[in-house]
Order: C-alpha cells, then sequence, then structure tokens
C-alpha cells in the first residue's frame, strides 16, 4: 500500500498499521513522519523501541528478526526501527525483510519501521522491497520543487504564526527566501525556526501586524544555505531562468563541483535535444523519440516545449560551442571564449538557457548562438 505524506493524518484516524517503509531524499520529512508514527504508537501503548542501522555486507540480521518476537517484561508492545542507509539490504537482508514483512501481518504487537535513502528504479523492483508494499505501507518523500518552495516556507511560517506581508512585498520575501534555501530543506526549517526565536508572536495576540514578517528582517536573519546539483541545474537551463541558472553556477563552483561535470550535464542535454530532434524530421512520435534517447520525468515536458522553436543550426552552433567549453574545462584555450572554465560554462549555459527561454515566440535564428559558439 503507498501512502502519500500529506494523508498521515487521515491514515492514522483509520488506525495504525504494522509495517511502515519510509523513503526518499529529503530527510527533514522523512525524519518528521517518522516521528508522527512513533509519537501516535507511544500513545497506543508501544512503549518499547529498539533501532537497528544495518551496515556492511555482513551484517547480523538474526538480531533483528529476533527483536520483533520478544518483548519485555515491562511492555506489551514494542516500535522495531530498521534503518538501512545505503538503500542495499543485501541477500541475507533481502531473505530477512521479506520474512518480516510476511510476519507483520496481524501482528499488533510490534510496530516495524523501515527507513532509506532514495531507491533506484532496479532496487525498487526487488523482492524484498515487493513484500514490504505488499504487506504493509510505503511512503516516499520526493524533493521540495523550486516552483512551490515559497509556498512551503509560507505554510511552515504560518504554524508558528509568523506570516510575510500581503501583496508583491511578500512574494519578493518568499522569493528571496527561497533563493536562499534551494536545495537545502533542513536549512530551511533551520532558518524558520530562527525567524521564530528572533521574531516571536505575542502571546496575548498583539496588534494586526504581529507575527508579520518584512523583507528586511527576512534578508537580515536567512543565511545562504543553497545546496545545488547538476541535474537541477539542467532543469533551470532548460526552462530558461537565467538568473537562477547563475546563480546555481556560482552555487556549485563555491561548493567545490567539478567543472568536468557540469560540462557534461549541459553537453548531454544540447546532444539530447539534436538526438530528439533528428528523431522528429524522421517521423518518430514525441514520447517515442523522448523515450528512445532517455529523456524522462521533468525534462520531458520541457523537451516538448522547446524542440518544435528551436532550429537545427542552433543546435549544430550550440554542440560546437560545447565541444570548445570542453577544451576550455581540460585546460585548453579558445579564441573569443573565456580561458576561465567556471565563465565559459556560464557562458555555454546563458546561450542555452537564452534559446530555452521563450520558445513561444517565433523561431529564432541561428545568429544569437553562431557568434558566441563560432568564436
Amino acid at each position: 500500500m503507498n501512502l502519500a505524506p500529506a494523508q498521515l493524518s487521515e491514515h492514522l484516524q483509520r488506525g495504525l498499521k504494522s509495517l511502515y517503509t519510509l523513503h526518499g531524499d529529503e530527510p527533514l520529512l522523512l525524519q518528521e513522519f517518522a516521528d508522527a508514527l512513533r509519537a501516535h504508537a507511544r500513545q497506543h501503548g508501544y512503549t518499547e523501541r529498539t533501532v537497528h542501522s544495518v551496515a556492511g555486507a555482513h551484517f547480523d540480521w538474526s538480531e533483528v528478526l529476533a527483536s520483533g518476537g520478544s518483548l519485555s517484561l515491562f511492555a506489551d508492545k514494542q516500535i522495531v526501527e530498521i534503518r538501512i542507509p545505503s538503500g542495499k539490504p543485501g541477500k541475507d537482508g533481502s531473505v530477512a525483510l521479506q520474512q518480516i514483512a510476511e510476519r507483520s501481518q496481524g501482528d499488533d504487537s510490534t510496530l516495524t519501521l523501515l527507513l532509506l535513502p532514495r531507491l533506484d528504479s532496479a532496487t525498487s523492483k526487488g523482492a524484498w522491497f515487493g513484500a514490504l508494499e505488499s504487506f504493509g505501507v510505503t511512503v516516499k518523500f520526493d524533493p521540495i520543487e523550486r516552483r512551490v518552495l515559497p509556498q512551503w516556507i509560507a505554510q511552515r511560517l504560518q504554524l508558528q504564526g509568523q506570516r510575510v506581508a500581503a501583496g508583491e512585498e511578500g512574494q519578493r520575501t518568499l522569493q528571496f527566501f527561497a533563493d536562499r534555501v534551494e536545495g537545502n530543506l533542513l536549512a530551511a526549517h533551520q532558518e524558520i525556526q530562527k525567524l521564530g526565536l528572533l521574531y516571536p508572536v505575542k502571546s496575548n495576540g498583539g496588534d494586526a501586524s504581529d507575527g508579520i514578517l518584512g523583507f528586511d528582517q527576512v534578508e537580515n536573519a536567512v543565511l545562504n544555505v543553497a545546496r545545488y546539483d547538476v541535474f537541477k541545474l539542467s532543469e533551470a537551463v532548460l526552462a530558461g531562468q537565467a538568473l537562477r541558472v547563475a546563480r546555481m553556477l556560482d552555487g556549485l563552483q563555491s561548493e567545490g563541483e567539478s567543472e568536468v561535470l557540469v560540462h557534461w550535464a549541459l553537453s548531454e542535454d544540447i546532444r539530447s535535444l539534436k538526438r530528439v530532434k533528428d528523431a522528429l524530421q524522421a517521423g518518430r512520435p514525441m514520447p517515442m523519440a523522448l523515450r528512445e534517447n532517455r529523456v524522462w520525468g521533468a525534462k520531458e515536458k520541457l523537451f516538448e516545449r522547446v524542440l518544435p522553436h528551436i532550429s537545427d543550426s542552433t543546435l549544430a552552433n550550440l554542440l560546437h560551442a560545447a565541444h570548445k567549453v570542453d577544451g576550455i574545462v581540460k585546460g585548453l584555450k579558445q579564441p573569443d571564449w573565456p580561458a576561465d572554465g567556471w565563465q565559459a560554462l556560464h557562458r555555454l549555459a546563458g546561450l542555452l538557457c537564452h534559446q530555452c527561454a521563450a520558445p513561444a515566440q517565433a523561431p529564432r535564428t541561428s545568429r544569437g548562438v553562431g557568434g558566441d559558439a563560432r568564436g
């Protein structure tokens, strides 16, 4: 059984299950969900708790299996928590987890809680995970997308009695906040808590302005704790978000990311655009062309939006530019291009971003790319 994180309260009203598997790459959301489960379980008599952290290929699963069948003299219900940081239980663990899943049926004395990171497609299709889904409740925690991050921040502020000003100022404040914490939800949570300490809401309700945060207050208080990855950079470039792209490149550079990896991500998008464009011109339907070229998820819609409005000559020039930047990040010099690798990456990302920015307009000629790409 799959459960969305937002459905927890409604789910618990129908009763606690015996087996829960939480997986995803948002530690904050996963931890909060687990805390809520534990709190609800304690209220219903699950007073004992054991925690097992699976580490290494030779982990002894016999203790985990035994803990599920034994209770102390001082408790009649228990929580057995299994943490697998790698997401790979191994051969013995796979067998053990299937046994645990099957044994959970009808067991009202033990609540088994598994905590896992984000799982790849192959792992989520394994027999052990299938058993956990079949016999228990699985909850997946996806990252908070950038477009909904301001709303998420506003909701979190509201929980502690705070809010931003109405109108344009408030939207500007939330956007600024989101820029500072993008990709780092745990830090966002900490910054929100800090605002609660710095500007506490009066207990008696105060006046109408009590709890309203101005832009200056947020700007002075919130640290720049954003974290970026090259895959999110790729989505921002294809969406034509030039300012965000520049900010992400600066962030990746300050975090010590490899120039070669960033170049690979940008050039791979250009190559994929060219391959899909060629497939479309050969008569392939868009869904088939995207699938054959392994374009999935968020990039599908971005490709569908961009491809009809980007010319063959533009793509050829972008490929030529990517080839030049490949040399620059490896230490070679190119005429009319920056010698610094990160500056060259900014320029390449800007060229692609410009072509993706407004596909609703008439198709662009290659002139905007050609001058930079040909050097």
